[in-house]
């Protein structure tokens, strides 16, 4: 085989050293338009996870690299004067030429032949290279080879807001730190790390209005110099910054969504970037240079093609992963003023936990004492705004009590709103139901909302919909209202909606969204508009008196809940359903006074809204369920999203209940741990309103996490909840809370289930710090050492 890797950055040199050292009679050949020695950047990061896939892979080049870093174990946050540590991180710093002379030597010593300083033009690619088998293209970010073949290759590409620079200085530091500055024109993070003696890298990020405000110019390296020399004069310590193409820039965040053409194959930054917050980027290019040398040697011999299609499917999701994490991480960056009036442990837990890979109980295992910090100014916080003492408790955040208006609920953790299609055709509750809401209300959960009800027969997605239109069914709801507050501790919410044009379709478990084969009913919506042209009904758009009559239905039905002895009463404005319809531009074409301008999508929801808060309770909350996104290009914006919040809390409404999609068919989410928190957290620090985060929360630290960083205040749960009504117990148990309350029938499981998880717990934590990656530094150079040199 013959493979010509153009492009000498790490992943190019990477994967032409390990494919080499495998199969010495291969031809492998790196063609790189700079000098050997040039030096672009400063320093680069690696985790002990990844050194450790170093080691696995190639000891003489690991060895190499240890022999050179700075290590640290330890991220310091500075903000407002405070400097809050915490430990058992393990990363290591490389200088960026360094580590491409190691690269190049080792290539060089198992006879990769390595030209430089010359430039390949794509055009001229498969003449040029006649005789290669494979050709890499590791040809960098700005990858000329992705772009002659775009089309093959169909690269995403977008610009994020921010303006970030690198630069270095010769300041010493002996951990990884975050020095956050407050401006007259805004927030700057330095994101700096040593990465060998005497030298580290100072990346400085801010948003575009602090940038201009302070007068930035994108090429004016010296003038930019002398002002962040100025900023950060106490954190340099007396040391210069230092220049290197330091100019200004926004980043690329970059996809290919295919990796190859012909026999050309796509790696590194050319392939998919990764913000630096979380120092991923050449990571991420050398992991995926393993998994393509891997690739490469199992099949190209056999098979160009299969080759490729294998490190396809290896590399892909781990791709997509790192990529998602640190997409998460710059978008936090982007608003972290949003964080700025936060005591010093919170900010320091939003910080560590902004990319929601690190968790609550993951800081438990790497630095406990942050975590009891953070724990301790929780409580304290709470004790000061709501006179709730927690302080020796201590129960996690998790099992501290919330308030709405007059309803308390005991611990944070919500029983999510899930379809159960188990009505009867009259929308009748069935012994499903009782069985299904009453054994949940022992499971701990402080709230617990019922599946979406509907207050007329018209307004059911399915035939299996409960509903909440005849006395029988006031009647039947009471029943289960009634036995969850005699036996737990749980407070029970009505969610009222109306399917609009997702109405009369089959049951989830049958032909989900599409029409019922016989006896469909009339569907209504804020515009003409089907769910799937072609195959859903065309819905009515609502005139007047449609308007009029739905608004009296969701009017009964909000007297018939209060009846019921619900404790607080939600209205669906989401996932493409009646009132989701007129929010999102994408379903909302009205040219009345109903479409338009975000305040005209508004009018009816809040219409229906303010005439179900009139004769609903005063001391009893509302909430409304809310999309904050409909993935999908021209939909809801975040200035939507700010803008229903604040008029649904002028009204009246106590929460936002933050889901996102299922306004069109096309949607193109991004999923992920935790992926609709985001959402939560915007409305939860701008407009300042409390909120519920849902989407993908599965566990008790997820939750603890949101709560800590000020995400949400109440976290529901879906799909845990169907396979485990006892989670929040089991949680409890799992963090030694005792305040919570147990049916008496159940107190000696109570006993035994803290036993139990006692046990377990200590015996996880222990398997998780014993399985830990190795410390790579060397003990007689590490970062310490290094930093005194």
């Amino acid at each position: 085989m013959k493979i010509t890797v153009v492009g000498g950055g790490p992943g190019g040199l990477y994967s032409a050293l390990l494919t080499k050292k495998a199969r010495p009679d291969w031809t492998i050949e790196v063609f790189e338009q700079n000098r050997a020695d040039d030096t672009f950047g400063f320093g680069v990061v690696f985790s002990d996870d990844t050194l450790e896939e170093f080691l696995s892979r190639d000891p003489e080049s690991y060895e190499r690299i240890r022999d050179h870093f700075a290590y640290w174990d330890d991220v310091a946050i500075h903000y407002k004067g405070n400097e809050i540590r915490c430990a058992g991180n393990g990363f290591c710093g490389i200088s960026r030429q360094e580590l491409l002379s190691l690269l190049q030597q080792r290539c060089r010593e198992e006879g990769v032949a390595l030209t430089f300083s010359e430039r390949i033009d794509p055009a001229a690619l498969k003449t040029r290279f006649a005789d290669s088998d494979i050709i890499i293209a590791a040809d960098g970010i700005n990858s000329p080879i992705r772009e002659h073949f775009r089309d093959s290759f169909q690269p995403s590409m977008t610009l994020k807001s921010n303006r970030f620079c690198w630069m270095g200085s010769t300041r010493p530091m002996d951990e990884f730190n975050y020095f956050f500055r407050e401006t007259e024109h805004g927030v700057i993070c330095a994101h700096t790390y040593q990465y060998e003696a005497g030298r580290s890298t100072w990346v400085f990020e801010m948003d575009e209005a602090c940038w201009q405000g302070h007068g930035f110019s994108e090429f004016d390296e010296e003038g930019s110099k002398a002002k962040l020399e100025a900023i950060y004069a106490e954190e340099l310590q007396g040391h210069p910054l230092l220049l290197n193409r330091s100019n200004w820039r926004r980043f690329p965040r970059i996809f290919c969504e295919n990796w190859w053409h012909d026999n050309i194959v796509i790696l590194g930054d050319a392939k998919a970037s990764a913000h630096f917050s979380i120092g991923s980027g050449t990571k991420l290019a050398m992991e995926c240079a393993i998994g393509l040398s891997d690739a490469l040697l199992a099949h190209a011999e056999e098979s160009v093609e299969k080759a490729f299609k294998a490190y396809d499917a290896a590399r892909r999701t781990p791709c997509q992963i790192v990529q998602h994490n640190a997409d998460v991480s710059l978008a936090w960056f982007e608003h972290m003023n949003r964080a700025f009036d936060m005591e010093p442990m919170q900010f320091a837990m939003v910080v560590m936990c902004r990319a929601k890979s690190i968790t609550y109980d993951n800081l438990i295992v790497r630095d406990p004492t942050f975590v009891e910090k953070a724990d301790t100014e929780f409580y304290e916080r709470l004790y000061r705004e709501t006179g709730d003492d927690y302080r020796k408790s201590r129960p996690t955040p998790m099992f501290t009590k919330f308030r709405l208006r007059g309803m308390e609920v005991p611990n944070r953790a919500v029983m999510a709103p899930m379809a159960q299609y188990s009505a009867d055709a009259d929308g009748n509750l069935t012994d499903w139901h009782l069985v299904h809401y009453t054994s949940h209300a022992l499971g701990g959960m402080g709230l617990i909302f019922v599946e979406m009800t509907c207050p007329s027969p018209d307004a059911r997605i399915t035939p299996g919909c409960p509903g909440l239109w005849t006395d029988a069914h006031e009647a039947q709801w009471k029943r289960i209202v009634d036995f969850v507050h005699a036996h737990s501790a749980a407070k029970i919410v009505m969610q009222l909606g109306h399917a609009g044009r997702k109405g009369s379709t089959q049951l989830g478990w049958e032909k989900a969204d599409h029409p019922l084969a016989e006896g469909n009913w009339p569907l209504y919506s804020a515009s003409a508009l089907p769910w799937v042209q072609g195959v859903s009904q065309t819905p009515e758009a609502l005139d007047r008196a449609t308007m009029d009559r739905i608004k009296a239905d969701f009017v009964q039905g909000a007297e018939r809940a209060a009846r019921a002895g619900f404790d607080m009463l939600e209205l669906h404005c989401a996932h493409g359903y009646l009132f989701a319809s007129f929010l999102s531009p994408l379903t909302n074409h009205r040219t009345d006074e109903y479409g338009g301008s975000i305040e005209n999508r508004l009018r009816y929801p809040l219409e229906v809204f303010a005439a179900m808060r009139a004769v609903w309770p005063e001391e009893r909350p509302m909430s409304v369920r809310i999309s904050a996104s409909d993935w999908k290009e021209g939909g809801i914006s975040e200035a939507d999203t700010f803008a229903i919040a604040e008029a649904f809390r002028d009204a009246g409404c106590d929460l936002i209940d933050v889901s996102a999609g299922q306004t069109v068919p096309d949607q193109e989410p991004v999923y992920g741990r935790m992926f609709q928190v985001q959402f939560a957290e915007a409305i939860r620090n701008v407009p300042q309103m409390a909120t519920m985060a849902v989407g993908a929360i599965t566990e008790p630290g997820q939750i603890n996490t949101i709560l800590h960083t000020r995400r949400a205040d109440l976290v529901a749960l879906a799909r845990p909840h169907l396979w485990n009504p006892y989670f929040t117990h089991q949680a409890e148990a799992w963090y030694g809370a005792r305040n919570q309350y147990w049916p008496k029938p159940y107190l000696a499981g109570r006993n035994q289930a803290h036993r139990e998880m006692e046990k377990t717990r200590e015996k996880q934590i222990a398997l998780q710090i014993k399985a830990r990656p190795a410390r790579h530094a060397r003990p007689e150079s590490g970062e310490r050492s290094l930093a005194a040199e």
